[in-house]
């Protein structure tokens, strides 16, 4: 990861899939044990797995393609997306009597970034099982004809999540990319070029994490080491509930905010609203706090996107792709494919702006933690869960401030995943307005992603 980041690099390869059905046998075979010993989960539960059943009867009989496209709260998803298909979907099979095809797996879209800060490992086993990776802040055309490739001709139907990355919060959906919708429609005129008669659907996916025992006790004790490490007082609460705990996380939000808005007014000249206007304007302390984060996530952004010479328009995770894209078009250049002929001089000076590209992405790391966070989460549905999320947010951003590496994320208790699956949207359905002219294609797109986006938050 250090030298990826801080020096730079011939231009970054795109990694085919090559699926081996015998490391699939072996994964399946791990998983159960590999979830019980590395995640804290201990229990996951599906609805609606007969749907499922199914699609893939009808996908194995040649009558349909699809793709599943599920929430993405955490970097667990993916292990317990696997632990549906291999051991839930082909145990209601049975229980029906419908015989499938096995192994039951899916094609999965991935972010060509992950490898840079997992490991090249990943990867090579995101490959071994027929994962197919996107560079998300450009047309990535060679990523995107493989992934349309597979959801037309693949073994298995396609699996990605729309939201584009993880936001950390269970019960509140980041605004969906449209490109889920694009690869079906994609899919869908391959197959009418082809005169195939399959349909194309796309299946969305709820993942929603809770916790077998309230952890109070684990996120006092959290929130006394993020307290300790903001140079707030450390509070210790005899009975930890969400009344001794709430004062406390909202004042170490509004004290971090405080230091991070004193950061960027005085070492990098942004113009941020007084904190102590915007308080006494809005009373409510909650809405005070997503006003001045909203300020201070968009000022963030703006240093990065000045130095990217890079135009400050859309949404903030649609801002966040450019900049990362940028990022890495600066750390990895076509000049240094060959690296015998580059110089000492052009080498250091390209490690200089691979350094300093990176310092520049740190800013927008910081916003991407933030992205989905709004001051009513907690206040709107007080669960132990939405105010574990949030407190785990906080941690991650001291983190990024402190430069910790390879720290693992806190586990603070025990979890049970429940997975639902919801109704299929029919890509073929709208196909005809698609294929009209290019205001109907982008209408057609449009609508599938906020059909999408409707079902998806009708699952939490």
């Amino acid at each position: 990861m250090a030298d990826v980041i801080y020096q730079a690099q011939p231009p970054l390869e795109f990694i085919p899939p090559a699926f081996n059905p015998l490391f699939l046998r072996f994964v399946h075979l791990l998983l159960p044990s590999w979830i019980n010993w590395q995640t804290p989960i201990t229990q996951i539960e599906a609805d609606n797995v007969e749907v499922l059943v199914d699609l893939y009867r009808q996908f194995q009989e040649g009558k349909i393609r699809f793709m599943l496209a599920f929430r993405h709260p955490k970097t667990d998803d993916p292990f317990c997306l696997a632990y549906l298909l291999s051991q839930l979907v082909p145990k209601i099979a049975r229980s029906q009597g419908t015989t499938l095809q096995l192994p039951i797996h899916a094609h999965f879209i991935y972010d060509r970034g992950i490898p840079l800060w997992a490991g090249s490992y990943v990867g090579w086993i995101a490959s071994r099982l027929g994962g197919t990776p996107i560079q998300r802040g450009k047309a990535d055309w060679t990523g995107l004809r493989s992934a349309r490739d597979l959801f037309a001709n693949g073994k298995f139907p396609m699996a990605a999540a729309p939201e584009g990355a993880t936001n950390g919060l269970s019960e509140n959906i980041s605004p969906l990319e449209p490109g889920i919708a694009q690869l079906g429609f994609w899919c869908a005129e391959d197959l009418h070029k082809a005169e195939r008669p399959e349909q194309v659907l796309i299946v969305p996916v709820g993942i929603k994490y809770s916790y077998v025992d309230a952890p109070w006790d684990a996120i006092a004790n959290l929130l006394s080491e993020l307290e300790a490490a903001s140079g707030l007082p450390v509070n210790s609460a005899e009975n930890a509930s969400i009344e001794s705990l709430y004062p406390r996380l909202l004042a170490l939000a509004e004290h971090l905010l405080l230091l991070m808005e004193e950061f960027y007014t005085r070492f990098y000249h942004q113009k941020l609203p007084d904190s102590k206007i915007v308080n006494g304007q809005i009373p409510d302390r909650n809405e005070a706090l997503a006003v001045r984060l909203q300020a201070l996530l968009n000022a963030a952004l703006l240093i990065s996107e000045q130095y990217f010479n890079l135009q400050s328009k859309g949404s903030l995770s649609d801002r966040c792709r450019r900049v990362e894209q940028a990022g890495w078009n600066y750390i990895f250049r076509e000049e240094f494919k060959d690296v015998k002929g580059v110089s000492a001089v052009e080498r250091a000076l390209g490690d200089r702006v691979a350094e300093e590209a990176n310092a520049r992405m740190w800013h927008m790391r910081l916003v991407e933690s933030f992205v989905a966070v709004s001051g009513n989460y907690i206040r709107e549905n007080p669960t132990v869960e939405r105010f574990a999320e949030t407190t785990l947010i906080l941690w991650q951003m001291i983190a990024k401030i402190k430069g910790d590496k390879g720290v693992q994320r806190p586990q603070l208790g025990k979890q049970k995943v429940k997975i639902t699956v919801g109704e299929p949207i029919s890509i073929s359905e709208h196909y005809p307005a698609y294929k009209e002219n290019r205001l109907g294609a982008r209408q057609a797109v449009a609508d599938v992603t906020n059909d999408l986006q409707h079902a998806l938050e009708g699952l939490i």
